[in-house]
């Protein structure tokens, strides 16, 4: 079995070549994380706030 020891090179090694050779796919990555991070934030802000009205927010949008 493998210990966390002999795990850590393996992984500097993964990560260097992900940096090196797939940066698009680590990019894409990242921004997908962020985003998941905004809307897990933005869902437990709405949970305390008020209702709105449909109407109200196409107001404010085409405002």
């Amino acid at each position: 079995m493998l210990e966390a020891q002999d795990l850590r090179p393996l992984l500097k090694e993964l990560l260097r070549e992900m940096f090196t050779q797939e940066r698009d796919l680590l990019a894409e990555l990242i921004y997908e994380v962020m985003e998941d991070v905004a809307m897990a934030r933005a869902i437990a802000e709405g949970k305390d706030s008020e209702n709105v009205g449909r109407d109200e927010i196409f107001a404010l949008l085409e405002g």
